[in-house]
């Protein structure tokens, strides 16, 4: 697999699938290996995925300093991969906790992004985070599940008072709790760094009046994609989000939970290929 060199020497790999032009991609967790993200939703058959295994998770290599697991801390990591890559400017997607790297990134380097997708985006950068209110009304949405009634004292309880993470909840992050979400929930305990994702968020990490300021000269088109049952973010944290950037817009996959292209493949691969101005199939109201 390829791999280069940061500014500190730690090596970091990225995973290469599909043909036709290049779209970079984060991950989040926060610090989850490339793996869990496939092929996503099929965008592989129109966009080359080049997707990035952060330090210390996947294959890249473990830093000498863990206090570089902080997200700002990995912005240059970002940059210096890019220029690995040969890519003057990048169409850059990411999910989740890598939507806060993303969003410095642009920041700091707004004129390396050309276009930019954040798939069910922490928003952090900019003040903005979900909240347990978001989450709790995300979750009774669901209420009619067969699962719902033991599953959501647990996910209020862990919300609440910080109880440990019980596996009962899963299925709240999830649009369709399936043979196919199941799976690929039982991966993630293989997949996260934990001591990184603990770091990745810590203090200091974002200064959001400076992020807000430096994102005003980030002239790419951008792509909040939220699902309509996800509570981080919600369908309003993500139109909030689009408001602070000069040129956004949102889109909610009906519902869709935390992970889109697993709910509604089709729709998920429509509506970003759309965007990114690659051709695919045209979206569709998923079935529920």
């Amino acid at each position: 697999m390829p791999a280069f060199s940061t500014a500190d020497g730690t090596r970091l790999a990225y995973h290469l699938r599909g043909t036709g032009e290049p779209l970079a991609v984060l991950p989040g967790g926060p610090m989850r290996a490339s793996a869990y993200l496939g092929d996503l939703g099929g965008l592989a058959a129109v966009r080359r995925l080049a997707l990035l295994d952060l330090r210390g998770t996947g294959n890249s290599a473990t830093p000498a300093d863990p206090a570089t697991y902080r997200c700002d801390r990995m912005v240059e990591d970002v940059e210096a991969w890019r220029a690995h890559m040969g890519l003057e400017h990048m169409d850059l997607l990411a999910h989740s906790a890598g939507a806060a790297l993303a969003l410095l990134y642009a920041a700091r380097h707004p004129h390396r992004i050309r276009r930019l997708v954040l798939v069910t985006p922490n928003p952090s950068p900019l003040g903005m985070r979900a909240t347990p209110e978001d989450r709790l009304a995300a979750a009774r949405l669901r209420a009619d599940e067969p699962w719902f009634a033991r599953a959501y004292p647990a996910f209020r309880a862990w919300l609440a008072d910080g109880a440990d993470f019980d596996d009962t909840f899963l299925p709240f992050f999830y649009g369709r709790w399936n043979d196919t979400a199941r799976a690929h929930a039982d991966a993630e305990p293989g997949q996260t760094n934990d001591e990184a994702g603990d770091r990745y968020f810590a203090e200091g990490a974002f200064d959001p009046d400076a992020t807000r300021t430096a994102l005003a000269a980030l002239t790419a088109p951008v792509l909040v994609y939220a699902g309509g049952a996800d509570g981080g973010p919600c369908p309003d944290l993500a139109h909030r989000t689009a408001r602070a950037l000069p040129d956004a817009e949102v889109a909610v996959q009906p519902g869709a939970g935390h992970y889109p292209w697993l709910d509604d493949p089709r729709w998920f691969r429509g509506r970003v290929a759309a965007f990114l101005g690659t051709p695919a199939d045209t979206p569709r109201t998923p079935a529920r």
